[in-house]
């Protein structure tokens, strides 16, 4: 299914896509309906608009290509924060949607002018949209370079960042405010701030090198080759294929992928792919030898050694602890 919103800046587009698929409207919740999936959106927004927080929890049984048109204000381009996966997993059921991949995207609103809602996955995220001006009252005085480039880039730039502990602690009393209901707006403003300074301060633990403007084909190869990394996790990378198919040289593909990510190819791909031996270990509940050949590994103790650099413990004590 394709629903077509109009982003028209920091008037928001969640009652819009709400609107497109027959949310219900229940004080500030849009309820999914029953035929489309199940959970809810919900958000705040504060300050005349400058801050704006969505919290999505909720999955759909077709996958929905959301197009957003960009109708925005000259001066109100706003720096999004997509905080993916952040919100923990529910119980057990027989039939679980697929979880999306946790992680932190910066960007501004016109880099990404179409979302693809895959169907059977449980969107647990929030989106935070602020404007540069409320940024830099908050994390002006920082100068570490990729800080600098989200509060003053003229040009397209895109970051992503892991999804820490203190996110999902943080995001998990967003959800559930534990406060009366006359004071979650204030409560929740305090905590989408809290979120902001939990993104920042790993931004901050990256290599202080200058960061560059990227043209907004360059972005989309970058996280072309991502997703392909992703995909083909038991796989390691070869630099000279990807940077065929991004259709840049090695160097820059190294240089761009290294800036976004704050990971080299290979480094990103080995962190991923001991995520993924975590997940299989205590949610699938495989194996340590099955988990290792289905990533690729043929040595079962290089296997052991590398989860125990990226985990902090060896994956037979990960899988009973």
């Amino acid at each position: 299914m394709k629903i077509s919103v109009t982003d028209k800046g920091r008037t928001g587009i969640m009652l819009e896509f709400s609107k497109a698929i027959g949310a219900t409207i229940e004080g500030r919740y849009y309820h999914i309906p029953k035929d489309r999936g199940e959970g809810f959106i919900t958000g705040f927004s504060w300050e005349d608009n400058e801050l704006r927080m969505m919290v999505r929890n909720y999955y759909l049984n077709e996958e929905v290509l959301l197009e957003r048109n960009n109708e925005i204000a000259e001066g109100e381009e706003d720096v999004i924060f997509l905080l993916s996966g952040i919100f923990p997993s529910p119980v057990q059921v027989e039939k679980q949607p697929l979880p999306e991949q946790a992680s932190v995207l910066i960007c501004i609103q016109a880099v990404s002018s179409a979302v693809a809602m895959p169907s059977n996955t449980f969107f647990r995220s929030i989106g935070i949209a602020v404007s540069r001006q409320y940024l830099k009252k908050l994390f002006g005085n920082v100068v570490h370079p990729v800080v600098v480039s989200i509060l003053e880039a003229k040009e397209y730039f895109a970051f992503e960042t892991a999804i820490s502990a203190e996110m999902i602690k943080t995001a998990g009393e967003i959800l559930h405010p534990p406060v009366p209901e006359g004071v979650e707006s204030y409560y929740c403003k305090l905590k989408c701030e809290e979120l902001l300074c939990h993104v920042f301060s790993l931004l901050m633990q990256r290599e202080a090198t200058p960061t560059k403007g990227m043209h907004i084909h360059d972005i989309k190869a970058i996280y072309a080759i991502k997703d392909y990394l992703l995909s083909h996790i038991n796989v390691p990378p070869n630099i000279a294929t990807l940077a065929n198919q991004a259709s840049m040289s090695e160097p820059k593909l190294r240089k761009l992928f290294k800036q976004t990510f704050g990971k080299g190819v290979f480094e990103y791909y080995q962190s991923a792919r001991m995520q993924e031996a975590a997940l299989l270990l205590k949610e699938k509940r495989l194996s340590v030898s099955e988990v290792g050949y289905r990533l690729g590994f043929t040595n079962l103790s290089h296997f052991s050694r590398v989860f125990a650099q990226h985990i902090g413990m060896k994956p037979k004590q990960y899988s009973v602890n």
